[in-house]
């Protein structure tokens, strides 16, 4: 299991127009050429970054902006943004285990919580990393340190 690469993309494409932000629009196309992915896979991205209040697009050729200051935005916020998992839910039960299995009828009742936990363990980490720490690092390998 994977989370959605959107997520991954979502934070190259906030690294991109902090970075990219003074010197020209950045536009989708931009973006595009920076990910490596479809322009229109950018967008839709962007909007749902737009719709979560993160960044705000001007239409055509204006370009993506970053809505609230880096320290503001955490991964926890991307990552629902961009609907990494479906549901809520970060693990997907399979539907119908054996019920006549002793494993099978019990299972949910042994699991649940437990990958419950597991979720919120990652959500509290995503949650404790900002753009902001992003910002930094990005920085800090760029000038070569």
């Amino acid at each position: 299991m994977q989370i959605s690469s959107r997520f991954t993309l979502a934070v190259h494409i906030f690294a991109c127009i902090e970075t990219f932000q003074d010197a020209r629009k950045v536009t989708s196309e931009f973006l595009a050429g920076s990910t490596n992915v479809n322009p229109v896979i950018i967008r839709k991205i962007l909007g749902q970054l737009k719709a979560a209040g993160l960044v705000e697009v001007a239409r055509g050729t204006g370009g993506a902006s970053i809505a609230k200051p880096l320290g503001e935005i955490s991964f926890l916020d991307i990552y629902h943004a961009v609907e990494c998992v479906g549901n809520g839910a970060l693990f997907h039960f399979h539907e119908n285990p054996n019920a006549d299995c002793p494993v099978g009828k019990n299972i949910h009742r042994v699991l649940d919580g437990k990958l419950l936990r597991v979720q919120g363990a990652m959500e509290a980490e995503l949650a404790s990393i900002t753009l902001e720490d992003v910002k930094q690092d990005i920085q800090k390998y760029y000038s070569g340190s």
